[in-house]
């Protein structure tokens, strides 16, 4: 039987993948490293789970070819735990905004 956090973590990366997220093993073993990847019209979203407690990030990044002085592609990022992480990216950024 999963953990709550475990069990939760699973549910939040099933509700990524339903949202459109794709993700790959970056790292061996049933516990390694996963990246995913979201890509709209406007946005790339990435995701990085490096371990459940934390060393998580993900970032959404503008798809434009016109980058203005001053401005980053990246206009958000969350860093934290897993459980953090995917809570954020999929109640937060909707593909569209």
């Amino acid at each position: 039987m999963d953990s709550p956090d475990l069990a939760a973590g699973k549910r939040l990366l099933d509700a990524a993948k339903v949202q459109g997220f794709t993700f790959h093993r970056v790292a061996p073993g049933p516990d390694g490293s996963l990246w995913g990847v979201r890509e709209s019209a406007e946005h790339r979203d990435e995701i990085y789970l490096c371990g459940f407690s934390g060393d998580c990030l993900a970032t959404r990044t503008r798809k434009s070819s016109l980058v203005l002085p001053g401005t980053s592609l990246v206009i958000k990022q969350v860093e934290g735990a897993a459980l953090d992480v995917l809570h954020t990216v999929v109640n937060h950024w909707m593909t569209h905004a």
